[in-house]
């Protein structure tokens, strides 16, 4: 379970924030430079990545698996759970991109510089189903949220193959498996513009409603997907514009906390372990774990370029504060 939040800064600048709902965290900042080989968990085939990138995850088998991120061209991804929506291929096609699904975000980030670029190729690729796999790939079920430097921003959801790219205006994403209906309900508590009804949004539009509620109801506290889905969207649609970067990711993270899933064990398995966010204009990774209340920041730089091996940042998932006395 996570939830994903899109903001368009008045200066221009994308900010794609999201919390990851999960049992533990396993996640830590990362860097992945150009030129990086690696090999699919699903049919052992090797890799090499066209973009440098940095994000958030960890080293697994001989591939690096990247939960959300920005590469070099200012391409942003996060996977998030898609339960019961996906319908992943079974028997390889010959001559396609075999993939894990949870290897999905990671090979975006790789490979693509915009939106349009992963138009143009996604029907070379396959997402599988662990009947054919090599390795063992688990049950994973994921759809992906995306946003480039032109401000165009999509969820690509595996419901059939070649894959969905579908525009998504409103920068919001959560783990139903069905949009529409999602949409319908948000109608329910805001007035959506008519761009917005006749699917003729334009692109860096910051918002997709009118900015009247007077007489709708207020959302619910509820933590289901449907819930936190127009929890988000509501607060998002009446939140200032931020100005910059900086006031964008202070906007994100006031945002989250209306759908920041608390530590309740005795009640649900899950909860909401970090929160991140990504800047494409800067390059910048914003990155805070549950127990963590400050933000740590990893800049790709022109320096990190050139570097040829993978780095790993270990951030402290424990209280910091700043003493007075």
């Amino acid at each position: 379970m996570c939830t994903s939040i899109l903001q368009i800064a008045k200066d221009g600048s994308h900010i794609l924030a999201r919390t990851m709902d999960w049992h533990a965290l396993y996640v830590q900042p990362l860097f992945v430079p150009r030129h990086y080989r690696w090999q699919s968990v699903f049919d052992n085939q090797w890799h090499t990545n066209r973009y440098a990138m940095i994000g958030g995850g960890g080293a697994h088998h001989n591939e690096i698996d990247v939960s959300d991120g920005v590469n070099e061209m200012g391409l942003s991804v996060q996977k998030l759970t898609f339960a019961n929506g996906s319908h992943l291929v079974t028997r390889p096609t010959p001559g396609q991109v075999h993939l894990a699904p949870y290897e999905f975000s990671f090979y975006l980030l790789a490979n693509f510089a915009s939106v349009a670029d992963i138009e143009a190729h996604i029907d070379e690729i396959q997402l599988m189903s662990g009947a054919y796999a090599v390795n063992d790939i688990g049950d994973s079920e994921l759809h992906f949220a995306v946003v480039d430097r032109t401000g165009r921003t999509v969820v690509i959801e595996p419901t059939h193959f070649p894959m969905r790219v579908r525009e998504n205006p409103l920068g919001v994403v959560t783990n139903s498996k069905d949009f529409d209906l999602q949409l319908a309900r948000l109608g329910q508590y805001v007035n959506y513009t008519d761009d917005f009804e006749m699917e003729t949004v334009p692109l860096n539009a910051p918002r997709v409603t009118t900015g009247r509620f007077s007489g709708k109801p207020v959302p619910s506290g509820s933590y289901t997907p449907g819930g936190r889905f127009v929890r988000a969207a509501y607060y998002k649609e009446r939140a200032d514009l931020p100005a910059d970067e900086q006031a964008g990711i202070v906007s994100a993270w006031h945002l989250l906390d209306s759908v920041a899933v608390p530590k309740s064990h005795q009640y649900r398995p899950t909860y909401s372990v970090y929160r991140a966010a990504t800047c494409s204009e800067s390059l910048t990774y914003y990155f805070q774990p549950y127990n963590r209340l400050d933000i740590v920041q990893l800049k790709l730089t022109p320096e990190m370029l050139a570097w040829t091996t993978p780095k790993f940042y270990q951030v402290a998932n424990q209280l910091r504060v700043t003493p007075l006395n």
